[in-house]
């Protein structure tokens, strides 16, 4: 209930002085008798999708301006009630004019765990990056769009490491639907089609050097050869239809397929492949999960 003398107005006219900002409540950096629960440390705190536009190098020299989902963390100690929030995206703002490439984040993870003076500090970009794509036989082309995460992180050491997601769209058509078609063509002379379906890999990558994102396009259109299409007509869609004749593929031959790429690139450390065939047969999906293997490495 409001005490009938206080006032109900918001004065846009008042003018925050340095003595009452000082006397402003602060709780979260607060003495540790504040804490609720049991006093231990707090892996990562921080804030997550706050969303800002920045400019982003390609491989061809381009500048692009992208919107950009940043999630920000660091440790908290125990004894530390809390950290002070918006400082994560404050801190980050003072970068917001960069031209944002993979070294740019070793600066903003340092920056993090001195401003908040933590121990260790996370941070992760999320943007949806396009690549201008030609038509397989027309002389059409289309954005195609990659969702893309730069991820990195810095120990108490300031030992840091980076990593890239990666979201790829392909077709895949099933050899054995293809082979069962045949034979019913052949011996029962009876209109058959094999079945193929959308289907995406979830690639993680551990970097020990800066990749570009059409880097790792190309890697993954040599893999599996049969990336949906932006822009088609009758004779891009018949190409496609020879394309996934060419290039069948079970769920098992797709992870092994993005192996190959990947283990042979000098950029990737380590990574982790987990491919998805939204099946058109079953009523569930296949899926394959591959990774490099590296003793403590992702999995």
């Amino acid at each position: 209930m409001i005490t009938s003398n206080l006032k109900r107005t918001y004065d846009p006219t008042f003018v925050v002085t340095p003595p009452y900002k000082e006397s402003l409540p602060d709780l979260q950096n607060g003495p540790a008798s504040l804490i609720e629960g049991s006093d231990v440390p707090i892996q990562q705190v921080g804030i997550s999708n706050f969303k800002l536009p920045l400019r982003y190098p390609s491989r061809d020299g381009k500048e692009l301006l992208l919107e950009t989902s940043v999630d920000g963390y660091v440790s908290l100690d125990a004894g530390k009630k809390g950290i002070n929030m918006s400082r994560i995206m404050r801190s980050f703002y003072k970068f917001q004019d960069e031209l944002f490439h993979q070294d740019v984040l070793e600066y903003v993870l340092r920056m993090y765990r001195d401003d908040l003076k933590s121990h260790d500090a996370y941070i992760n970009l999320h943007i949806n990056y396009p690549v201008l794509t030609q038509s397989l036989r027309s002389d059409l082309a289309g954005y195609q769009y990659y969702s893309v995460t730069h991820e990195g992180s810095m120990d108490e050491k300031g030992v840091m490491r980076r990593f890239m997601h990666f979201e790829f769209v392909y077709s895949s058509a099933c050899p054995c639907s293809y082979e069962l078609a045949e034979h019913a063509r052949e011996t029962r002379e009876v209109a058959a089609i094999p079945h193929s379906q959308r289907s995406v890999a979830y690639i993680t990558v551990e970097l020990n050097e800066a990749m570009w994102v059409e880097d790792m396009v190309d890697l993954c259109r040599e893999a599996v050869k049969t990336e949906t299409q932006v822009m088609v007509k009758r004779e891009d869609e018949q190409a496609f239809a020879e394309l996934n004749g060419a290039y069948q593929k079970f769920v098992e031959d797709a992870a092994r397929l993005f192996y190959e790429q990947l283990n042979a690139h000098p950029a990737v450390k380590d990574f982790v492949v987990r491919c998805v065939h939204m099946e058109s047969l079953h009523s569930h999906d296949a899926v394959s999960r591959i990774c490099k293997g590296v003793r403590g490495g992702l999995r």
